[in-house]
Parts: structure tokens; sequence; C-alpha cells
């Protein structure tokens, strides 16, 4: 379980069709068939790691710590955390988030995030979106304080906490040691992987069964192919490779981005081989973009 900005990512999913059915059913077919060759990017459905989501406390508030504890195990118990996830990965209507402007007189939590990475966080006009923005402000309601929250770099996000410049970081943060120097990381509240995005008329991964068939074809790749991520992520790990992540890497070229979207736009331009990201965004990304085309 690691971690529409200014542009939308919707969510759209091919269907398969089964042999000897009728006209009507072999027209969608082609229709299906159609699509997928205009498709500019895919994502290979197999995770590359496991990880937890959680929340990044500042250390000298204990206090808050225990709060955001009881909060998470509560709205995960009581199914609340489950409908706010369904408005993002279903077909629910997610809620505009807005912040407060920062005011030391006031009682504020202020939360620390990169608002581009859909669907935990990111931007629709001045509003903020996405199921760590929800949480925010169902979390800020909760303490009876008002919500800032600090749009940064992902880079930023658990250093401005460490700082006290933040309370809490809330940006899709997977649990890792690197982490820990910076922030006391809440009870874990989503379960995340990694995934890899090509090109849509790359076949290299179609016939792989499991993760480890992927990274045995990633492992023949050379220093002069490059793979995209979103800086700071547990996909930068993934390609650099980091023993504290238990991450052995890649023989490739590991290129960071701001954000998941500028990197795929960026291999459908044929700069970069592939990219890897976390799968949500991953999903919300590719789709969108196809619709795009």
């Amino acid at each position: 379980m690691k971690k529409i900005i200014a542009v939308c990512m919707t969510m759209v999913l091919a269907v398969s069709m089964l042999a000897g059915c009728s006209g009507k059913t072999e027209s969608k077919s082609t229709e299906t068939q159609t699509a997928e060759k205009k498709a500019a990017v895919k994502m290979i459905e197999l995770d590359l790691t496991n990880e937890e989501y959680a929340f990044g406390v500042d250390k000298d508030q204990p206090e808050l710590l225990e709060q955001v504890n009881d909060f998470v195990k509560t709205i995960k118990e009581d199914g609340t955390l489950d409908k706010i996830c369904e408005k993002y990965f279903g077909d629910g209507e997610p809620v505009a988030v807005k912040s407060a402007a920062f005011d030391k007189s006031k009682d504020q939590l202020v939360v620390a995030t990169n608002a581009a990475f859909e669907p935990f966080e990111y931007m629709g006009g001045e509003d903020y979106y996405g199921i760590d923005m929800e949480i925010a402000a169902m979390l800020a309601e909760k303490l009876g304080k008002e919500l800032v929250i600090q749009n940064m770099d992902f880079d930023a996000v658990c250093l401005s906490v460490g700082q006290h410049k933040c309370d809490i970081a809330m940006a899709g943060l997977t649990v890792n040691e690197e982490r820990e120097e910076y922030v006391t990381f809440s009870e874990a509240y989503y379960e995340a992987s990694q995934r890899l995005i090509v090109k849509g008329d790359d076949t290299t991964f179609d016939g792989c069964k499991d993760a480890s068939e992927v990274e045995a074809l990633l492992g023949k790749l050379t220093d002069k192919d490059k793979i995209g991520v979103q800086g700071g992520t547990t996909a930068q790990y993934y390609v650099e490779g980091d023993a504290d992540w238990g991450f052995d890497g890649l023989p490739a070229i590991c290129v960071p981005y701001k954000n998941g979207s500028l990197a795929v736009q960026d291999l459908i331009n044929g700069n970069i081989k592939y990219v890897i990201i976390d799968a949500a965004p991953a999903k919300c990304i590719t789709e969108a973009i196809n619709k795009m085309q």
C-alpha cells in the first residue's frame, strides 16, 4: 500500500468478446478491436509491487496521531472509506474540497499534498478533489478545525511536515523507513501497487502472466532505455533501486516528472520507453489520454 489536475482523468474498460456470438456481438467486437488499435497507451494489469498508503503526521503532535488513527479506524469500519473510494473508482460524484487561507491565529489543520495524483488528490479549478482530500475535509470537521491545504511538489510533502510547516501529509504516501525520518505514519488506509504503462501498439508484455515475467523483460533493458516516473514516488525507487525499499533497480535510466500525466505524454512523444506509476493514477491517466485520441 506509497502515493482532472490540470487534466481530468476518467475511466473506461475494454470488453473482451466470446467466439460464436451473434452478428450484433461481432459488430461490437470489431468496434472494440478498432478502439484498441487507436489506443495511444495501455496499462499492463499486473502489480509490480505491494504497498500500503498512510498519512504522515508531525512527530511532535502525538495527540494528532492518536486522533488520526482513531478516525482512520472508524471510517474503515463503518464503510465511509469504501463509499469515498467508490466515488472515484465507480460511478459516484466526487465532492469539491475548499481550502481556507493559512492563518496562525486560527485553529487550523494544515495538510501537505501534491495535487497531481488522481484519484487521491487533484485540482478542479480552485477546488481540490480526491480520496485523500475528502478524508482531509472530514478529518478537519471531526477535529473542529478549519482545513488548509498546501499544494507542493511531492518531494516536499513529508519534509514540510518534518519542518513543522504542516500538520499532516496526505498525498498517497507509501509507508517506508526513509519517510519516517520526517513523519510518523498513521494506520494504513489503502493498499496500492506500481504498474507499467506502454504504448498502445507495444506487445512486449502481452503474454506475461505474472509480475515476475514482466520484471524479467524489464531486466533486459539497457542504459539506453528510459523509464518515466513521478519524482519522489515508489516508482523512482523501483527503477533506480533502493535497499531500504527492497528494490534491486532496473538497468534503464529513470526520468522523473512532476506528475504521471507528463511522463505518459512523453511516452507518446517517443522520448521514453515506458512509464511506471501507482496503479490507480495509471488507470486514470491511460483512459483519459486514450479518450482524447
